[in-house]
């Protein structure tokens, strides 16, 4: 996508400028008519600092004047007649340039029963913007254009402030160059200095207002100024542009310098459609260490051209975009690499697991605060187990989202080894004190077997999770709260339940039911009754879809319901039937691997899948003489029929066989190999009593 973007802003303040005809093309910007000659009363010389000389008009103290001849005089006030004292307080018009701001907070014009501004004296058209008159209202015009600047927080906002700022109150175009790319921090930027057309802004063509409505829809005709600008621009070392650059201060483009650097940064074509005389100013944009770009403020030819004080203007409007820039691509950094960090700190995909669906969530508390300590894990386990975690570690900083990462590995970690979810606690609380003081963090882990449809929980401080039934009822269910990881010295409890097939269970962190608005026991009431009316909606024999399911509970997350970062796992019970499901004991003795390879013909033929006979007798034939040979105990044979056919086999001895090339003069060494060729998939996973080897075939 072009990164360009050309808008047309008939204002460039928050508000319509009172009294300002938004379609005039040009702006703010017009010349008061001239006073009308007359006569009136006299008035002190009020003479400006460096020489000015006095206004038009004015006289010497003591002197005298001619009156006016009528309540539109420039040096009369509404009502005042030839004998009206002189007013040694009334300020003089300043020069042209600048519009007025209104000073009032309201946007209004004081006027008098003539018509005219009393704070100028002059009779203005309704619908047409009153000039500016003072040096003060350039000042009032800087401060309200780097207040706009300033309120952006990314690149966008902060290019799209200057434009709309300036345009049509300080020209009637702008283009802003930025360095492309731009460089972060004190990062030294690599290769030639190369500018980009970020964003273009001009005034509309003029409308017809006059009559209460619009010109016909006819194409208007294109402006000298729509053809300025081009996309990229190399800028040469010691080239005159470069030298523009470096200066920083911003120039008009009829010096000799800016003359001739405009064709480099707007072509041929670009430059001789730039107004002649003081209608250009070229403002190097500068941040903390170099310059980062340049902006091009344009005037047409009809409009009145700029003064030496608007160079001013122009450079603090330079230098505070230039800045707010630099911070916006700092703070783009930041966000970048929080958003990678939360991104590796969570799984990249979730697992699939036999006899169990899963779906997955996960909202920052803000825009501001993207990484925090919440994580959610499924980890697949030996017997076509897996384990639920859901955590949160307290804060939302780098720090909350390391030691999170730190956790979410050791309970991977502990989960290899087959230990019991309470165990799992323990050693995650000792490993949280060994992360230091005050590392705390809540966390529930469950284990699921689709084969005996039990589950077991065990809690360390975390939110109770919801287990939703087929027939739409939803319950919390009911395990020890336990102490938060972290507290060292406590011991936890695991608790089993049934885990029906069709069964939902959600697992969740606080901060998706707990907020400044509600705590979180009511928070937790409204999650179960969302979930219940939700199931409604499908019927009691058809649950939800899982998705859909997660996005319903986060449509209950309100305004102001978002103080915490959310982690949402949810888990569908579809289990493995027991007819599904073979399991024998193999005595360790030398016929063991032909009784092995017996029994699997005999359950393949039961479930009608004779083709596969050849290969499973092999892989079988092959895993359980491995197993005999060192183990000393007996030995299990266990075939699931699921969307795949799966074969384990348990032992007790430890040591996980290695996939090896095996010599030509080797005897053995080649069974693993020939699962490797012939499995779709396999594995060998250590536990506490031994391990497990499995490998997987597809069915057809």
């Amino acid at each position: 996508m072009d990164s360009t973007r050309v808008t047309e802003q008939p204002t460039s303040y928050e508000r319509p400028q009172p009294g300002v005809d938004p379609a005039d093309p040009r702006g703010a910007f017009l010349r008061s008519p001239a006073p009308p000659a007359g006569t009136g009363a006299a008035l002190p010389v009020q003479g400006r600092s460096g020489g000015e000389p006095p206004a038009p008009g004015a006289v010497a103290p003591g002197g005298s004047a001619p009156a006016a001849d009528g309540p539109g005089s420039e040096h009369s006030q509404p009502g005042a007649g030839p004998d009206a004292e002189p007013d040694a307080h009334r300020p003089r018009p300043a020069p042209d340039g600048i519009p007025v701001q209104p000073a009032d907070g309201q946007g209004r014009v004081d006027r008098g029963p003539g018509g005219e501004d009393r704070r100028t004296g002059q009779v203005t058209r309704p619908g047409r913007p009153t000039p500016m008159r003072r040096d003060g209202d350039r000042l009032r015009f800087v401060g309200a254009a780097t207040r706009r600047i300033a309120r952006g927080i990314d690149l966008d906002e902060i290019v799209m402030g200057l434009c709309r700022a300036t345009v049509p109150t300080f020209s009637d175009a702008i283009l802003v160059y930025l360095r492309d790319p731009l460089p972060v921090g004190d990062e030294r930027p690599t290769g030639p200095l190369v500018l980009r057309l970020r964003r273009t802004d001009r005034i509309p063509p003029e409308r017809d207002t006059e009559g209460g409505g619009f010109l016909p829809a006819a194409p208007p005709e294109p402006s000298e100024l729509d053809s300025v600008g081009e996309e990229l621009c190399t800028v040469r070392p010691g080239s005159a542009l470069a030298e523009v650059l470096r200066g920083v201060r911003p120039v008009f483009t009829d010096a000799p310098a800016a003359r001739a650097a405009l064709p480099e940064l707007l072509g041929e074509e670009g430059t001789a459609a730039v107004p002649d005389g003081q209608r250009a100013v070229l403002a190097p944009l500068r941040g903390r260490r170099r310059v980062i770009g340049a902006a091009l403020f344009l005037r047409r030819p009809e409009r009145i051209p700029f003064e030496a004080d608007d160079l001013l203007v122009a450079a603090q409007l330079a230098t505070h975009s230039a800045l707010g820039i630099d911070k916006a691509v700092l703070y783009g950094r930041e966000a970048y690499i929080a958003d990678e960090l939360q991104r590796t700190m969570l799984p990249e995909t979730l697992p699939r697991c036999t006899g169990v669906r899963l779906a997955s969530r996960y909202l920052p508390a803000a825009e501001t605060a993207r990484v925090g300590g919440d994580w959610y894990d499924a980890i697949p386990l030996p017997g076509s187990r897996v384990a639920l975690v859901v955590g949160d570690v307290m804060g939302h900083s780098m720090t909350s989202a390391a030691i999170m990462g730190q956790l979410r590995t050791t309970a991977q970690t502990l989960a290899g080894l087959d230990l019991p979810p309470q165990e799992v606690l323990h050693h995650l609380d000792e490993q949280a004190q060994r992360l230091g003081v005050d590392r705390m963090a809540t966390c529930l882990y469950a284990v699921y077997d689709p084969v005996a449809h039990r589950i077991t929980v065990a809690n360390a401080g975390h939110p109770p999770p919801v287990l939703l039934h087929l027939g739409g009822r939803a319950e919390v269910l009911r395990v020890p709260a336990g102490a938060p990881i972290g507290v060292g010295g406590v011991d936890f409890e695991a608790v089993e339940l049934e885990a029906p097939a069709g069964a939902t269970l959600l697992l969740y962190t606080d901060g998706l039911v707990e907020s400044r608005l509600r705590d979180v026991w009511t928070g937790i009431e409204q999650l179960r009754e969302k979930l219940a009316a939700t199931a409604q909606l499908t019927g009691p024999d058809h649950p939800p879809p899982l998705e859909a399911l997660c996005d319903e509970v986060l449509d209950m997350l309100g305004p102001g319901d978002r103080d915490d970062d959310i982690a949402l796992l949810a888990a569908r019970f579809d289990g493995i039937a027991p007819s599904d499901v073979a399991y024998w004991f193999l005595e360790p003795e030398d016929a063991a691997p032909g009784r092995a390879r017996r029994l699997a013909r005999r359950q393949l033929s039961r479930w009608g899948l004779d083709d596969l006979s050849d290969s499973v007798e092999l892989l079988v034939s092959e895993v359980v003489t491995n197993a005999v040979r060192y183990a000393s105990r007996p030995v299990t044979l266990r075939l699931l029929r699921t969307d795949v056919l799966r074969c384990e086999v348990g032992d007790d001895v430890p040591q996980l066989p290695r996939l090896r090339q095996a010599r030509a003069t080797d005897e053995g060494g080649r069974g693993l190999y020939l699962v490797n060729r012939l499995a779709r998939r396999w594995g060998a996973t250590r536990l506490s009593t031994g391990k497990v080897v499995w490998f997987e075939l597809n069915q057809g």
